[in-house]
């Protein structure tokens, strides 16, 4: 089957500013709730959260044209999955917003006790590692869609290659594992809270969207037997 792709429109200006809008205003959330404009630590996350969410759809886009507007699609978004059109967004908000408003404000009030140096430089460490994982993904599937749907109408086959071949949902995986590294590099032991709110709804989503991808893609049965987990090596 030829494979289909959505070519770049006239959209394309609006939807990069978009993209850059939202990974400049979560950071702007961050630092403000912070109120401490010489946080290194937060510049630093933000600099990093910034490099995964733009340049990473940057090589995407470069690699599979049209794919921020499929991506961006609303039209086709109706067609997705009616569980996930409440997981989606819900997963979506639980990865970001909640967890820089408490982290900036444990910073703020000193909530959390100060944590030694090296941790900071873990957690950075770990966040780098995660997003970058997570902007891999979304560089070498086509297919990698904001919602879940079998996309017949561009010819969806199977991405079995680059972080493919760790675990199944590496994209999730990926920002799960930034999940650590923000606790300890912006020093809030308090965002555990949203953060086991987040890995609770990116559990429950990859679960059904397996599911689907299972019962409705060609080819998932028999890659899903040569790539054993979902989203932790050895776990899950």
């Amino acid at each position: 089957m030829a494979l289909k792709t959505v070519h770049p429109n006239k959209n394309q200006p609006r939807l990069w500013r978009n993209v850059i809008l939202l990974y400049l205003i979560i950071p702007l959330v961050l630092l403000l709730c912070g109120g401490d404009v010489g946080w290194w630590q937060g510049w630093v996350y933000s600099v990093l959260l910034f490099l995964a969410g733009v340049g990473g759809r940057f090589l995407a886009e470069k690699r599979h044209p049209g794919i921020l507007a499929e991506r961006a699609s609303l039209e086709k978004a109706k067609n997705a999955k009616p569980w996930d059109k409440v997981l989606a967004p819900m997963m979506a908000v639980s990865l970001s917003f909640p967890l820089v408003i408490v982290a900036g404000l444990d910073h703020r009030y000193a909530w959390t006790p100060l944590m030694p140096a090296w941790l900071t430089v873990l957690g950075l460490i770990i966040i780098t590692l995660g997003y970058a994982f997570a902007a891999w993904a979304i560089v070498e599937n086509r297919f990698f869609s904001t919602t879940v749907r079998i996309q017949t109408d561009r010819g969806h086959t199977v991405c079995d290659s680059g972080p493919y071949r760790v675990v199944r949902h590496p994209g999730y995986a990926g920002n799960l594992l930034a999940l650590a590294g923000i606790i300890l590099a912006l020093n809030s032991l308090w965002t555990l809270l949203p953060a086991a709110a987040a890995l609770l709804i990116a559990v429950i989503r990859t679960a059904l969207e397996d599911k689907t991808l299972h019962e409705e893609l060609p080819g998932y049965p028999d890659y899903a037997k040569e790539v054993s987990y979902r989203l932790f090596p050895g776990i899950y």
